[in-house]
């Protein structure tokens, strides 16, 4: 039996009550205090260990502190799938999810519809595997006390040069790719689970038509985003979880989530191997790069075919 079939057997009291009475708006807000008022209360117990590990960089400091810091984020989670399970009577279909391990470090591939992705995410993989680290863009560091978190728990910024800056800029030439591996050295104690939405964007009816897309449910994927986060950290990564996620049609976004508006979830999550066809230099290499795009292709096909089944089911 996975882990979600034996979550949803657990009854929580008044939960039934709960979700019989009260209106899909009420829940939402009720569900939007519970989370802020948990990611308060973490925050505030965060921030001490956070401080220290800034100001004491030393490599057996960092890396207890990373441990308490770690925990404490898996339990935020954990809060927040309570409230969930109190305010949503939801319909889990989840394969895949067994042999998973705190102890290994992941990198997670999945398609993206709407910031419900992330909650789900975090609701069916939490306390499965190391918490969640995303690659942040750089434009993000300027964003006050959430800056600050995300220093202290390492989240990588990731600064990528254009075909056309490295024209004028030739010296800087794979920098982008030192830079974060750099900053990712920083994992090799604790383990931990990288996030990566290939498409680089949430799936829109509107997206998907001026992109032209081939697939049915998807977007095209951004192959040279994944190739870089395998350069950047192929030799720590133990697995690719390559994950599917599909929910009821009619809803249109995480208030709708909230307001337990979504019925059904289905998830499927793929164990991939880390091969030396998925590793090499994506930026020279035109070879490699050619036969990667067509690995995140297929990769990507069999994700929609996933989906179509899916979609048939729910």
């Amino acid at each position: 039996m996975s882990y979600l079939s034996k979550l949803q057997q657990v009854k929580v009291s008044g939960g039934e009550i709960v979700l019989n009475f009260l209106p899909g708006p009420i829940k939402g807000v009720i569900c939007i205090i519970l989370l802020m008022l948990n990611l308060l209360f973490w925050v505030t117990l965060l921030l001490p260990f956070a401080i220290i590990k800034i100001i004491l960089p030393i490599r057996s400091i960092r890396k207890k502190i990373d441990v308490v810091l770690n925990f404490m984020c898996t339990r935020w989670a954990s809060w927040n799938k309570i409230f969930f399970m109190l305010l949503n009577n939801l319909n889990w279909d989840v394969k895949g999810d067994d042999n998973l391990s705190m102890k290994n470090w992941y990198l997670v591939l999945s398609n993206h519809q709407s910031w419900t992705d992330i909650l789900i995410l975090l609701f069916v993989l939490n306390n499965r595997i190391p918490y969640f680290r995303f690659f942040l863009k750089r434009e993000l560091a300027w964003l006050p006390i959430f800056n600050f978190v995300w220093y202290a728990l390492d989240y990588p910024y990731m600064k990528r040069y254009s075909k056309k800056f490295l024209e004028k800029r030739p010296d800087l030439k794979g920098k982008d790719i030192e830079t974060t591996r750099k900053s990712c050295e920083r994992f090799e104690d604790v383990p931990v689970s990288i996030m990566n939405f290939v498409e680089g964007t949430r799936f829109t009816p509107v997206k998907h038509q001026q992109q032209q897309s081939p697939f049915k449910y998807l977007l095209k994927p951004k192959a040279g985003g994944v190739a870089f986060v395998l350069s950047a950290m192929g030799d720590q990564l133990s697995y690719i979880l390559d994950v599917t996620i599909s929910y009821s049609p009619e809803a249109k976004g995480i208030w709708d989530f909230l307001c337990g508006r979504i019925s059904d979830v289905a998830v499927r999550i793929n164990h991939l191997n880390i091969t030396d066809e998925v590793m090499g230099n994506y930026v020279d290499d035109e070879s490699f790069r050619q036969n990667f795009q067509k690995w995140v292709n297929a990769l990507w096909k069999e994700k929609d075919d996933t989906l179509d089944k899916l979609k048939t089911i729910n």
